[in-house]
């Protein structure tokens, strides 16, 4: 199949393409220091230079993979309102695809591995995977997805000496570490969103009504738009 990538996740904006013959063409924007995510901005041009780098137009997609987080608030909401515009104006399939798994599956370990995102208020959104081989064949996680203490991270999955992936990694390098977890070097890839893997494990996602495409929050937004205050 054709399939469009896309993941708003986390600050960068990335956006792949997997052809039908196998290809796989990727862009990442990533904000310079002091600057904001340029989700808005980035993500249509990106996907219309991959489609062009390709060949294809936007008819020619059969599917389109979102990352459904958990993530930023409204990085979550940019990249799913894009993501179901391009699906219904071309009647293509969507899906969604848990963030935290690509890292996860990208992360090349053979044993426990935890892929953990900075969720700001000192608190990392994560989960656990016994491998990354059961993250790529769309196993659940062993534990999460969570919003926790990083500091409280060992305790809760239990895997204190697992690989840790994701800029959350980074971020609370000395406190994962004082829990036994073993984190790469800040520039190593394994922490940033993979736009190849995502592309696999959204080829490899059960298609179904694109209103069953979520967002996971894990927690309350730190603003609520107008029009969803007061709901229960």
């Amino acid at each position: 199949m054709n399939l469009l990538a896309i993941d708003t996740a986390t600050p960068d904006t990335v956006v792949a393409l997997r052809t039908a013959e196998g290809r796989t063409h990727t862009r990442r924007h990533r904000p310079g220091s002091g600057e904001r995510p340029g989700h808005v901005a980035q993500t249509l041009p990106l996907a219309r230079e991959l489609l062009g780098e390709a060949g294809l137009d936007w008819s020619a997609l059969d599917r389109v993979a979102v990352g459904v987080g958990p993530g930023t608030f409204t990085g979550l909401r940019i990249g799913l309102a894009t993501a179901r515009a391009l699906a219904s104006a071309g009647r293509t399939e969507l899906v969604g695809v848990s963030t935290l798994a690509v890292l996860a599956a990208g992360a090349a370990s053979d044993g426990p591995v935890v892929a953990v995102l900075d969720a700001r208020r000192r608190e990392v959104f994560a989960a656990h995977w016994q491998s990354s081989s059961a993250a790529a064949a769309g196993q659940p996680p062993s534990t999460g997805p969570l919003a926790i203490d990083p500091s409280a991270l060992s305790a809760a999955t239990g895997a204190g000496s697992a690989l840790v992936v994701g800029d959350g990694g980074p971020r609370y390098r000395e406190v994962l570490a004082s829990g036994g977890f073993t984190v790469p070097a800040d520039a190593d890839p394994r922490h940033l969103v993979d736009g190849s893997v995502l592309c696999d494990l959204g080829a490899r996602a059960a298609a179904g009504p694109p209103t069953a495409v979520l967002p996971v929050y894990v927690r309350a937004p730190d603003a609520i738009p107008v029009a969803e205050r007061g709901r229960a």
